[in-house]
């Protein structure tokens, strides 16, 4: 008897290797993409960051302050309009030390932007690569800051307010997004909720509170 004709189908067989390489490289892909995406960020080097903490710093009293503020949260700005100056001149007479820390809880606000999370990661590029020039960057993303819900500003407009205030050496890191990994990071590490959130001493302090705390050692 003649041997049964084959009836493998090799075109088959091959559209369905090529079906799993396919599966098998958008799989990799996608682990990829999700271990980029929460790869522990690189930490700023400027001699005024606490690479552990996030903290920004100024001042050498013995009384720390730490606040933690979203670049798009329009109380913030009420605090820096109420406090800002008071502190930023206390911890440079030395009477506090100042410890400022940009996160980012309010992206949600900025119409898919991102913008809390860049607007931060902007601020520790300046700290790092302009720190005499932080202060007033800070003080300037305040006084002209977005309203929530709106895009708020682009990488090309962050770079060129940090230009205007003597920093434009942080173009490049603002444009590649350097920190915005760091934001993320500190902002988990601190279990940040609101915003503004102030420590003193390393306690919490309620916002009901802050007036008279502040009373009792701001000069």
């Amino acid at each position: 008897m003649a041997a049964a004709k084959s009836n493998t189908n090799w075109f088959a067989i091959g559209v369905s290797a090529a079906v799993v390489v396919v599966l098998v490289v958008l799989g990799g892909l996608v682990v990829f993409l999700n271990n980029q995406a929460t790869a522990p960020g690189v930490a700023p080097e400027g001699g005024n960051v606490n690479q552990e903490t996030g903290a920004i710093s100024f001042g050498g009293g013995d009384d720390e302050i730490d606040v933690f503020v979203d670049f798009m949260c329009p109380i913030c700005g009420d605090f820096e309009d109420a406090y800002g100056e008071q502190l930023q001149s206390a911890a440079a007479s030395d009477d506090i030390t100042l410890n400022i820390h940009p996160i980012s809880i309010l992206d949600r606000y900025s119409q898919n932007t991102k913008y809390s999370t860049r607007a931060a990661g902007a601020a520790y590029c300046v700290a790092e690569n302009a720190p005499d020039s932080f202060l007033d960057f800070f003080n300037f993303m305040f006084s002209n800051q977005p309203e929530e819900n709106t895009a708020g500003y682009t990488d090309e407009e962050l770079a060129s307010y940090a230009e205007q205030v003597g920093a434009g050496a942080a173009a490049d890191c603002i444009a590649d997004g350097t920190y915005m990994n760091f934001v993320r990071d500190q902002t988990n590490q601190h279990e940040i909720q609101g915003t503004p959130t102030v420590e003193i001493n390393g306690e919490r302090i309620e916002n009901a509170d802050i007036q008279s705390r502040f009373a009792q050692i701001l000069p």
